[in-house]
């Protein structure tokens, strides 16, 4: 049963920054689903975009799987010669993707790692590769040697695709934005500390990319097109597709 977040719930002392700890993935799903606008579509969307480039006797990888949602929703919409591959830094969270995943284990292969994705390797039969809200927190000179890599590695005709909070290029729509996205958590039911204690921890550790700058980002390590998917105010999805 997924558990309600409250982290940020009661005044904190001594702030540090946020953390994909065991705290927190107890209460991700929650978090994740009412700290993102259309979660549950843009999990739809990804999954079939990803179902539309997933090649049998491939592997699906998902850098940054978290509790393992995006891998469980993928499994009914792919050929059952597809290996999933899930990584992530934090074993809390991929203690919590292995009890989710474990049904679909007698059915396909499923590969968890922990690995920091900065550090990891080539992926080898690599038709789609996952990031949904993973490349915003790698450290920006990571940035252009993981997408590399990821691009070396995949086969023709695979795709990246990646979920991101972005900066607005104009100061004035960066502002607006924002103040409607905590709007938006304040509806999700966010108190005022909740949020403002959030974004203090998240401050020096989501970085995100202007839209032009992820895409010469992917363009620069050599995928063909590069479009978005998704758009609301200061969130975008955006696939990249290898020829």
């Amino acid at each position: 049963m997924t558990r309600t977040d409250q982290i940020f719930a009661d005044p904190i002392t001594r702030p540090h920054d946020f953390a994909f700890d065991g705290k927190v993935a107890g209460v991700f799903d929650d978090m994740v689903g009412r700290s993102v606008p259309y979660y549950d579509e843009i999990q739809r969307m990804t999954c079939e975009l990803a179902a539309d480039f997933a090649q049998p006797g491939s592997a699906v990888y998902d850098l940054g799987c978290s509790t393992g949602t995006t891998l469980l929703q993928l499994h009914p919409r792919l050929d059952p010669s597809i290996r999933l591959v899930g990584i992530d830094n934090s074993q809390a969270m991929l203690d919590q993707a292995a009890e989710k995943l474990a049904p679909i284990r007698a059915q396909r292969e499923v590969d968890l790692r922990l690995a920091d994705i900065e550090s990891t390797g080539p992926l080898p039969q690599a038709s789609v590769v996952l990031m949904v809200l993973t490349l915003q927190f790698v450290r920006p000179l990571h940035r252009d040697r993981i997408a590399r890599r990821i691009f070396d590695g995949m086969q023709k005709n695979g795709v990246l695709i990646i979920v991101e909070k972005l900066l607005s290029a104009d100061s004035t729509l960066n502002r607006l934005f924002i103040d409607h996205y905590y709007d938006y958590k304040r509806r999700q039911g966010y108190s005022e500390l909740e949020i403002s204690q959030k974004r203090e921890a998240l401050e020096n550790v989501l970085i995100p990319y202007r839209m032009e700058e992820n895409v010469a980002l992917l363009k620069d390590a050599g995928f063909a097109h590069v479009e978005d998917f998704f758009r609301w105010y200061n969130f975008s999805g955006i696939v990249a597709v290898k020829k």
